[in-house]
């Protein structure tokens, strides 16, 4: 019975325990299913947020655009406003102007015009909106109302009906019956309207008809006044020949010196009166329609060659060299003016030379073969002169004009010149250039075709062959030293190129052999005749021609035995030719071995002149000086401005300089301050005393600042001139006074 009871007690405890866990497991159930409906609650209750916001915000947008809207409507009422105002303004200034304007749409139909368009009509036929083109162009045809020309109506109808259906409708002028002048310029628009401006012409015609008589009348007198003025011109070079030429004729008798000078003087100002009266009369041969070219058959190469020996002594005056460089292919034959030809390379070349203070001039003529019978030539003239500014380059061949400004001009001429250049080339069909760079040079040039006067066949007798192989051209410039090795090499020849006699003296002691040696007659350490004592002593046997352009050291040259031959620079190419034929029928005996040479005797120290330099500007001045000191044995040189002064010195390198204050370009405080600034790096000071003509309280001190030693007031006088030399006579320098020269 215990057991019984027992065993359902522990039934009913093993129930209650179940019966506990299974109430805790809906518990937990119970609670999650609690904490889900919160969760979902909580996003319930967001997104009924979240959606009362929404509707906020659709609520605050809507009544946003309802706002918008008002504006927008309000903006579009008053823009209507302003386009109806623009549009009024557009028509009131369409209705002011005084051209008719119309437009017509894609079927040719008025759609609107102007009082000034409608009232070509008026008095014949109303125009309103909608008629077509072909209507308007019908009433004008049949009412005559525009000048046709004498064609029929219904030819000039369909005529304008054509122009107008072009997609690009040019410009036409209608002469109407009342003789006013209606220009027409249609336009066809982009949405397919046609444009249509009628413009009264009238008075623009009648003022070109004006004008054209002006100018008929201005040209008819213009020629007029050139013919008179060359009548003129030529009535004035006949007696100025005669002065002129007596003045020569008075210059060859027995004179003094300074009666000399006087003559030289009338001379050589009535050949710069009769340069200025042939420039006058040549423009106004041109102007006046009278200059005609009387082509024959001339050497161009001679031509050339003849202008730079006739400007040979004023450009070795200032030492600038004249050069020749003819295409060693082209004939040097053609047919042409030479009067013309030869004054237009004078011109050309005298420029150059005129405007060139050192360095050289270089005429250069190219070309080539356009047919069978003619050349086209290419001529330039090079110079290493002052150059030409940008905005000078465009009217240099002007009439009249000068590269320099009239208050500070230095170079005398009428400016003419380039113009009749220009005229002449014109004259001849062909065309003229210029390229320059202010302060380094100038090239002009021209170009002109020409018949060739030379048989193009070879001739029938051979001329002898050039058999020499190999020379030694010696030159201190180098442009001579390249065209000289273009013309030796056309023959074949190698060629080896020296810059001064030392450097052909290392060149032949290196046992180098050459067939010729030409050499330029003066060269800066050892000149062409030196040269060949020196290569003779040596035992050297080869020839050698002489170049010079000194006529007087042409001739003493001549009989010289140690030179082969001689050649006048500049030198022709027949000439050099004939000289290289001339040495290869040459026949040498074999040299044996050659003796050593024997050594070079030195020769005694001689003492130099004192070299002095002189910086003035003015001619008068500079004359003034030079017959002051003409007595002394010095070597004068002479500087027209600053900047010359500082080249001359550094090429001179003078013992003493005299400096005038006043100068153009650069004054002599400055070139002396460039002279102190340039001694300072090479630790020397050379003595510069100053000319000047001032004479005021302070002056001296300004000179002394500049860096000046001393100082001459103007006048000059010879004793104080002689003093400051002796004061800097240079201890290798021969004695400056003469024996027995009083002061």
């Amino acid at each position: 019975m215990d057991a019984v009871l027992a065993e359902k007690l522990a039934q009913e405890r093993r129930a209650r325990l179940a019966a506990e866990r299974l109430l805790e497991q809906k518990k937990r159930e119970l609670f999650a299913a609690n904490q889900k409906l919160a969760l979902h609650a909580r996003a319930l209750s967001e997104q009924i947020v979240q959606q009362r916001h929404g509707l906020q915000q659709a609520l605050t947008e809507a009544a946003s655009l309802k706002g918008e809207n008002s504006r927008v409507r309000g903006d579009l009422q008053r823009a209507e406003s302003v386009a109806m105002i623009a549009q009024r303004r557009l028509w009131d200034a369409l209705e002011t102007i005084r051209d008719g304007f119309a437009v017509y749409d894609g079927d040719l139909r008025l759609v609107v015009a102007n009082r000034a368009y409608l009232s070509f009509f008026h008095g014949e036929v109303a125009i309103t909106a909608g008629v077509t083109y072909d209507a308007v162009l019908k009433i004008v045809a049949k009412h005559e109302m525009v000048d046709m020309a004498g064609r029929d109506p219904l030819d000039w109808h369909h005529e304008m009906i054509a122009r107008i259906r072009r997609e690009h409708i040019e410009p036409i002028v209608l002469r109407t019956r009342n003789g006013h002048h209606i220009k027409l310029i249609d336009r066809w628009g982009e949405d397919g309207d046609l444009v249509c401006l009628a413009q009264d012409i009238t008075h623009i015609i009648e003022r070109e008809q004006e004008l054209e008589e002006a100018r008929n009348k201005a040209e008819a007198a213009n020629r007029a006044k050139s013919a008179f003025l060359a009548n003129m011109s030529h009535e004035i070079r006949t007696p100025m020949n005669g002065v002129v030429g007596m003045a020569e004729l008075l210059g060859e008798t027995v004179l003094n010196e300074e009666q000399q000078l006087y003559v030289e003087t009338i001379r050589s100002s009535g050949e710069a009166l009769l340069t200025i009266i042939n420039d006058v009369l040549d423009y106004s041969k041109i102007e006046a329609e009278r200059l005609k070219l009387y082509p024959v058959l001339f050497d161009l190469e001679r031509c050339l060659h003849e202008i730079m020996v006739l400007l040979l002594p004023s450009a070795k005056d200032k030492g600038v060299k004249l050069l020749v460089d003819y295409d060693l292919f082209l004939p040097t034959r053609f047919i042409a003016d030479p009067g013309r030809m030869r004054q237009i390379l004078t011109n050309l070349i005298g420029n150059a030379v005129k405007f060139t203070h050192t360095g050289h001039v270089l005429a250069r003529v190219v070309g080539f073969e356009r047919d069978a019978e003619h050349y086209e030539l290419h001529v330039t003239v090079e110079d290493t002169g002052i150059g030409i500014s940008p905005d000078n380059l465009d009217h240099v061949f002007g009439e009249f004009n000068q590269v320099e400004a009239a208050s500070n001009r230095r170079f005398e001429g009428t400016g003419l010149g380039l113009a009749i250049t220009r005229q002449l080339v014109h004259l001849m069909g062909g065309s003229v250039w210029v390229d320059s760079q202010l302060g380094e040079g100038s090239c002009f040039g021209f170009r002109v075709i020409l018949p060739r006067a030379e048989p193009v066949a070879p001739l029938d007798r051979p001329t002898p062959p050039v058999t020499l192989r190999a020379a030694l051209v010696v030159d201190d410039l180098l442009v001579n030293r390249v065209i000289l090795e273009r013309q030796l090499q056309t023959y074949g020849l190698e060629v080896t190129l020296c810059r001064s006699g030392t450097e052909a003296l290392k060149v032949l002691d290196d046992g180098t052999r050459f067939d010729l040696v030409l050499t330029d007659h003066h060269m800066p350490d050892l000149d062409g005749l030196e040269l060949t004592r020196r290569l003779r002593a040596m035992g050297h046997e080869t020839p050698i021609l002489l170049l010079t352009s000194d006529s007087a050291a042409l001739d003493a040259a001549q009989g010289n035995c140690d030179l082969f031959g001689c050649l006048e620079k500049p030198v022709l190419r027949s000439d050099l030719f004939r000289m290289l034929q001339k040495l290869s029928l040459r026949t040498e005996p074999k040299p044996a071995d050659p003796a050593p040479p024997p050594p070079v005797p030195a020769l005694p120290p001689q003492k130099r002149q004192m070299r002095i330099l002189a910086a003035e500007d003015n001619r008068t001045n500079q004359l003034v000086f030079g017959k002051m000191v003409k007595d002394f044995d010095i070597e004068l040189r002479f500087a027209a401005n600053g900047l010359e002064a500082v080249e001359e010195w550094r090429r001179f390198q003078p013992d003493l300089i005299f400096m005038d204050i006043s100068m153009p370009e650069m004054d002599g405080r400055e070139a002396t301050q460039t002279i102190r600034m340039y001694e300072h790096e090479k630790g020397t000071r050379v003595p510069i005393c100053a000319l000047t003509a001032h004479a005021m309280e302070g002056d001296s001190e300004s000179i002394f600042a500049a860096g000046l030693d001393f100082y001459l007031t103007k006048p000059l006088r010879k004793a104080s001139i002689a003093e400051r030399i002796l004061a800097h006579q240079p201890e290798d320098a021969r004695p400056v006074l003469p024996a027995g020269l009083e002061l």
